[in-house]
């Protein structure tokens, strides 16, 4: 039983979940290399954290708009000892459920080539490949993925 709810980019729980990450892809990737302004506080349109029964973080993810009526996802993080239980997929399901309810009709994410398990989600839960848009455009490590909302 997970709960997913609302909360702020800069909430405590959030600031960890995001150090996490941020240490993972810099053991996966030998550093920061992702293009582009960071997401902050102020340009996260929504920011969900998905908790366990007893109230511990287990993810997060974010989405931020490029401009009517196209978002992106952001900081999609599952805990380790949290994957391969459908965490991922219910942050996704989850954050996509948002975009539309803000009237968002696409939904688009950029994902390194060295993070297999995050591509095949997207590629199950029905996004495509595109060629990279925005500051990806240039990432020698970058793979983009757009999918439109129903």
């Amino acid at each position: 039983m997970i709960e997913i709810a609302l909360e702020p980019f800069d909430s405590a729980d959030a600031e960890q979940l995001l150090e996490e990450l941020r240490q993972e892809l810099n053991d996966r990737y030998g550093g920061d290399f992702e293009p582009g302004e960071k997401p902050y506080w102020a340009d996260v349109t929504v920011f969900l954290v998905v908790r366990d029964h007893d109230g511990r973080p287990l993810g997060c993810g974010a989405v931020r708009s490029l401009g009517e009526p196209v978002v992106e996802i952001k900081r999609m993080y599952v805990r380790r000892e949290a994957r391969g239980r459908g965490v991922g997929v219910a942050i996704l399901e989850a954050l996509e459920r948002e975009a539309v309810a803000r009237g968002f009709k696409v939904i688009r994410l950029e994902t390194g080539p060295l993070q297999p398990e995050a591509i095949g989600l997207y590629a199950r839960a029905g996004y495509r490949e595109i060629p990279c848009f925005g500051a990806y455009a240039a990432g020698q490590a970058s793979r983009c993925f757009e999918r439109r909302l129903a």
